[in-house]
């Protein structure tokens, strides 16, 4: 089994003697029960990792670590960014942590026309933060070194000066005319796939995006949920790049 990851604040992990500390020692001492001897990861979740094992714990909620190598990521090439509209209830955190545990490097919140959650003043606060933390904790779960990062949520508009800007953008729907399977992708770069609200993407939206360069693909025969579109599509395109190679 991989060694546990945690999260270090103030930096990149170097080799020596490194102090896990707060809510993350806690978790690694009180929850995983971590002992003297085992093999630990510290990340600043930013790509770099320092590989070594547990040298001493104190309390509840401290523990030494000697770290003897250090390893650092490249930026993954091509990047994925998924613009998520806003499902209901909890149904968001679902999505974020199987798109973390599956690879996407940028989610976007998007306040779809059709979106029944509104995300407004402190609510919407609240809820960007909870879609933070659960990419965090999934990160760590999945044993990656690099989270992908929760952008603000955005509008229409926003979201299309994103797909402009994109090597390759698709919007996710059921009517698509052709595969996302046998799309044609850049080598490097950054895609952006839109998954839509359970009540689709307006035609509105669909002709702002199309005018951005997006075009509609269909992932399959059967018409997924919006917390697990962008999912199986981050998979699909992970296979394709060969970045799962």
């Amino acid at each position: 089994m991989t060694a546990p990851v945690f999260l270090v604040e103030g930096g990149a992990p170097r080799v020596g003697t490194v102090v896990l500390d707060g809510p993350e020692g806690r978790h690694a001492v009180s929850v995983r029960r971590l002992r003297v001897g085992e093999e630990i990861v510290l990340t600043d979740g930013a790509g770099t990792g320092g590989y070594g094992t547990v040298a001493a714990v104190e309390g509840k909620d401290r523990l030494e670590v000697t770290v003897t190598e250090v390893r650092t990521e490249p930026e993954p090439s091509p990047s994925i960014t998924v613009v998520q509209a806003l499902p209901k209830g909890d149904r968001g955190e679902l999505a974020v942590e199987t798109m973390t545990e599956t690879g996407a490097d940028t989610i976007v919140p998007w306040q779809a026309a059709r979106c029944v959650t509104q995300w407004k003043g402190e609510r919407g606060a609240k809820s960007l933060a909870k879609w933070r933390a659960t990419a965090r904790e999934a990160g760590k779960q999945s044993r990656r070194l690099r989270f992908p990062e929760v952008m603000d949520a955005m509008t229409g508009k926003q979201v299309a000066a994103l797909l402009a800007d994109a090597d390759f953008a698709a919007v996710l729907h059921e009517e698509g005319s052709e595969p996302l399977a046998t799309a044609p992708l850049p080598a490097s770069g950054r895609i952006v796939l839109v998954v839509g609200p359970e009540g689709g993407v307006s035609p509105e939206e669909l002709a702002a995006f199309a005018e951005a360069g997006a075009k509609p693909y269909r992932l399959g025969r059967t018409v997924l949920r919006t917390s697990t579109a962008g999912t199986a599509a981050t998979a699909l395109l992970l296979g394709r790049t060969g970045r799962w190679s």
